[in-house]
């Protein structure tokens, strides 16, 4: 098995090195750093990923975990924006049909509220039209009783009708990782925890460059490539400062915020995007057995890699709750966990938060530097293929190289050989029942199948030939089959890269992660070779977040 992790960290990084000149750098692990490098390794460049973090540890596993078609950008008459948006969806779902899946969304609309029959009417039909709805997910119009049917927790006073449309929900992290593996089998080399702290400019002043940190042992490096390109998020202005470049337009930070609840006290059937007393939309979202809420959306000036939710977001939400299942006697006290992430927007004088538009831009520094910034999870393919054609235009001007166009379109991710969106039911159906033969659970073998797509074959081997070393370890041998996978082929390093990144178990199954935690720490602390204080360390982080995912921090 090719192992990705620690094992390797110091030959890639050698390799690295002694490239002595990349074609391209990508700085930033998330969704768009993941699908640039996947665009550019397709196209044959020498690309490297450095993350300072961990992969998706940022935006790109603490959204909405929804991929969007682009609905709200109707509002603002924003037509061929919703038209691109709801077409990359389309192409994300089919792509990797095991991490993102159609999900019937309900919007109802109560007198006085936003949205209005006739309106949402029109909306979702131009929709339709605009994103090239195929004709089983187009909109349905539901009067009062239909929709109550589909939803019975709703607020039945002034219920005019609802509107009942598609969108995708996904596991944006597993999305991230995903992509990024893909990118690997292309080429690419990617290592999280190494951090960018400053460029490396030739005597023309031309970024050539740039010296790196690794998080992990507080080495440093220098590593050079013809082209780089800041893909940090909500970071990309630090970046530029280091450039000398953040000038013109600049990156306005909101912060989102979600709850979930536990379906024994908030049984919602149905997924709902609706109306907050104060006029934001909030989804309400079944999932796992659980019931998700969020989002807010405040501006955020504060630490920028480690956001938390607050009282005060956590009791805005469930206010909104109230407001629209008044039938809920949900608290404080029936909140499972809870995530906080920061949207990276474009700022533009005049507009509030939820008027600025999610559209990417990118920016081209007078040393070269490449930055891109804004945009959503849908979009990111598109993004990426938008800017690596910036480079391979440049590449050609300069050396006269020549590279290929996109063929990300139809580029499956990593786990997405299932027979594209038709064939995943029957190979889903298939691998279940292969999991359970072994005496996998059936929860356990809808959820890995479901997690890992194609890929899980290696989990049941792994399951298969470590029985006996997960009884030794005193770890289940699902888990174990999972930490494994994780660590050999999806770079985990530390316990909250496994209990959040690759299982979302923090935010979806707190209690697995408190049965399991210990163990799999001490695997972790064996595996690597921590030293007392490094573990020490390690836990007390993965501590600090279930504290503040439960509010007692």
């Amino acid at each position: 098995m090719e192992k990705l992790s620690n094992f390797k960290r110091q030959e890639i990084l050698n390799n690295l090195k002694q490239d002595q000149e990349l074609d391209l750098i990508v700085i930033g692990g998330g969704i768009t750093g993941a699908g640039i490098a996947l665009d550019a390794a397709t196209r044959g460049l020498k690309t490297a990923v450095l993350e300072m973090q961990d992969f998706a540890a940022g935006t790109s596993s603490r959204s909405t975990k929804l991929v969007h078609g682009g609905l709200r950008y109707l509002a603002g008459f924003e037509v061929k924006l919703v038209a691109e948006v709801g077409k990359e969806r389309a192409i994300v779902y089919e792509n990797g049909p095991h991490v993102t899946t159609p999900e019937w969304m309900m919007l109802p609309f109560h007198k006085g509220g936003t949205f209005g029959p006739f309106t949402t009417n029109i909306g979702l039909r131009m929709y339709d039209f605009l994103a090239g709805v195929k004709k089983s997910e187009r909109r349905k119009m539901l009067d009062p009783s239909e929709a109550l049917r589909k939803e019975p927790l709703l607020k039945k006073n002034d219920l005019k009708g609802a509107g009942y449309y598609v969108e995708y929900k996904t596991d944006d992290a597993r999305l991230t990782l995903e992509v990024m593996k893909k990118a690997v089998e292309h080429g690419a080399q990617a290592i999280n925890y190494m951090k960018v702290i400053n460029f490396i400019y030739n005597d023309e002043g031309h970024v050539i460059g740039v010296e790196t940190e690794d998080q992990l042992t507080g080495d440093k490096d220098a590593l050079y490539a013809k082209k780089i390109i800041n893909a940090c998020g909500p970071w990309v202005d630090t970046l530029r400062e280091i450039d000398g470049s953040n000038q013109g337009k600049h990156l306005y930070l909101t912060k989102g915020v979600h709850l979930v609840f536990s379906n024994d006290v908030f049984p919602l059937q149905q997924a709902i995007y609706f109306d907050a007393p104060d006029g934001r939309m909030v989804f309400a979202i079944p999932r796992e057995g659980k019931t998700y809420v969020g989002t807010t959306d405040t501006p955020y000036d504060a630490n920028i890699a480690h956001p938390t939710a607050t009282v005060e977001d956590r009791d805005y939400i469930i206010g909104a709750i109230h407001d629209m299942f008044p039938s809920i006697n949900i608290t404080a006290d029936d909140v499972e966990s809870s995530w906080a992430g920061l949207r990276p927007l474009i700022a533009e004088d005049g507009k509030n938060p939820d008027e600025i538009s999610r559209k990417d831009e990118i920016f081209t520094s007078d040393s070269g530097l490449l930055s891109i910034a804004g945009g959503k999870l849908t979009g990111y393919r598109k993004m990426a293929e938008q800017i690596v054609d910036i480079v391979v235009k440049q590449l050609k001007e300069e050396e006269g190289i020549l590279y290929s166009e996109s063929v990300t379109k139809h580029e499956t991710i990593s786990g997405g050989d299932v027979g594209g969106s038709k064939g995943f039911a029957t190979f889903k159906k298939q691998k279940i029942q292969e999991a359970m033969k072994l005496g996998i659970s059936e929860e356990n073998a809808i959820r890995i199948v479901s997690r890992y797509g194609s890929n899980v074959d290696t989990i049941l081997d792994i399951y298969q030939e470590k029985k006996e070393e997960a009884e030794k370890e005193n770890i289940d041998r699902l888990v174990f089959a999972e930490l494994i996978y994780g660590v050999e082929k999806e770079w985990v390093c530390k316990p909250v890269d496994f209990f959040i990144r690759r299982t979302g178990a923090l935010f979806f199954h707190i209690d697995w992660v408190y049965h399991h935690k210990d163990a799999v720490t001490q695997y972790l602390a064996k595996t690597f070779e921590w030293t007392n204080s490094e573990q020490n360390e390690y836990e007390a982080e993965l501590e600090q977040l279930l504290d503040e995912a439960t509010f007692k921090s």
